[in-house]
């Protein structure tokens, strides 16, 4: 227990220093205020936006730089962007991070771990590069973390965003993929610092357009333990059919898989064929259907989810982004006890990113089946994520961020549970340039779970729990390096 606690204080130390070292900086390389005008958008967009849709506070470097207008389709499977800076060089940026996460339960969720650190240290690498008509994008991050607690013991992560685009006449071709292997949960690692986003992230990273919530795999319920793999791929095609119109097709493939026995593994294939109108330069109106196919490792059950939706957006490029979606949806599965092989419902789902000069926000929300998050073999899920921010002074910015997720099982008399899992995630942190190339931030987050099951009464049938976390993240970087 003294060498714990004696290794939670020596780390506690380490950012501190990095910190007061960089405070004596030469003029020339102090970091000077925000310049007027529009803000850059975020190096990545993500399903689970957990700073702010373009870190605005400190990043506006370019008083005349301009934005590229986001041309990610309204009926396709990835979430719209506030637009990307004009690209003059295509180049490449290395970087390292350290963050120590004092938390008060392990990653085992064991019932008397008590608090403990663990302290990660992470490459990160951000790529740009365009050719006249692709470009390819990728943010990275790789490393390891040290555990103050022997039970739980050490271990990895890594993350994983990339993109390639290509533009020939009428068409648009977008590959995406994101890939994680962590040790817990993605919904909320990281908690608002740089921890939970690939890449050395700021306005050098590039724009990634985010993958949306049904098309990733569900990891909300926590009752799920241990290292898991996580990836979502998307191929997407638009065809312009005219000055107005387009059609675009896309096809995902998921899957999440755990490391730890008792978990159950889960993978999905979905397709989407939609119409595109452009009513003005900035609203869109559309219309598409999306199946999608569930599958489950060692399970007999199977679950075929149809949706037809009406969609809506409006994009004010450096301002605004908004997406809106929802129409009648039902399910089909495999095996059925009660008779209910088809069950009806709805599908919802909205996307959000504003951007102003002192601040800005994000939001999203889906509302529709997805794979179980481990736990069940089909849920009917609600998603809701929601981050904002705003520059404190001329040196520090702070942001807020709240998450919340509803699952329950499918009615289909297989799955006898009636739990309800309630988990809510909040937490709030400010962070603050710590010379050209460095950034320091530290947040603290809740992540409350209330997974009780109906008609059940007594403490045995609680599954309520309460996660604290305190993040420290240091960040340094190279100036970014031209490639050819």
């Amino acid at each position: 227990m003294m060498t714990a606690r004696k290794l939670v204080l020596a780390t506690l130390t380490f950012p501190l220093v990095l910190l007061a070292g960089t405070t004596p900086l030469r003029a020339q390389d102090e970091p000077q205020p925000p310049a007027e005008g529009k803000p850059k958008p975020a190096g990545t967009s993500t399903p689970i936006p957990l700073i702010n849709p373009g870190d605005i506070q400190n990043q506006i470097d370019d008083n005349n730089s301009r934005l590229t207008p986001d041309n990610t389709p309204l009926t396709g499977v990835l979430t719209p962007t506030l637009g990307s800076p004009e690209i003059i060089h295509s180049y490449w940026v290395p970087g390292i991070e350290w963050s120590g996460t004092i938390q008060s339960k392990g990653y085992n969720q064991t019932q008397n771990s008590g608090w403990l650190m663990n302290n990660y240290i992470l490459g990160n690498l951000s790529v740009l590069k365009a050719w006249r008509t692709s470009q390819f994008a990728l943010d990275y991050s790789a490393g390891g973390f040290i555990s103050s607690d022997s039970s739980q013991g050490n271990g990895y992560s890594q993350q994983l965003v990339l993109s390639q685009t290509f533009h020939w006449n009428r068409w648009l071709i977008q590959l995406n993929d994101q890939f994680s292997y962590l040790p817990q949960t993605s919904f909320g690692f990281g908690g608002g610092t740089g921890l939970g986003t690939p890449g050395v992230g700021g306005s050098i990273g590039p724009v990634i357009p985010g993958i949306g919530n049904n098309n990733v795999p569900n990891q909300s319920i926590y009752t799920a333990v241990g290292p898991r793999y996580s990836n979502a791929g998307v191929v997407q095609l638009t065809y312009t059919t005219s000055p107005r119109g387009s059609i675009t097709m896309s096809g995902s493939y998921g899957l999440l898989d755990f490391v730890q026995s008792g978990n159950v593994n889960s993978d999905f294939t979905s397709g989407t064929i939609g119409y595109n109108y452009t009513l003005t330069h900035k609203d869109s109106f559309g219309a598409f259907y999306r199946f999608s196919a569930y599958h489950y490792s060692g399970q007999p059950q199977a679950n075929g989810d149809h949706a037809f939706n009406f969609a809506y957006s409006r994009k004010v490029t450096g301002t605004l982004a908004l997406q809106l979606y929802a129409g009648p949806d039902f399910t089909t599965s495999r095996i059925s006890t009660n008779g209910n092989s088809l069950i009806y419902g709805v599908n919802v789902g909205s996307s959000l990113m504003y951007a102003a000069r002192n601040g800005g926000m994000s939001l999203a929300y889906s509302h529709g089946v997805s794979g179980g998050s481990g736990v069940l073999t089909g849920t009917t899920a609600d998603q809701l994520n929601f981050a904002a921010n705003h520059k404190l002074s001329r040196m520090w910015s702070g942001q807020f961020n709240l998450g919340f997720a509803h699952n329950s099982a499918l009615n289909t008399g297989i799955q006898t549970t009636s739990q309800s899992f309630n988990t809510w995630i909040v937490g709030g942190g400010v962070s603050r340039p710590a010379g050209r190339n460095a950034t320091f931030a530290i947040a603290y987050n809740s992540d409350i779970t209330n997974y009780g099951q109906a008609g059940c009464v007594g403490t045995a049938c609680s599954s309520s729990q309460t996660y604290n976390y305190v993040t420290l993240n240091f960040q340094w970087h190279t100036r970014p390096l031209i490639l050819p």
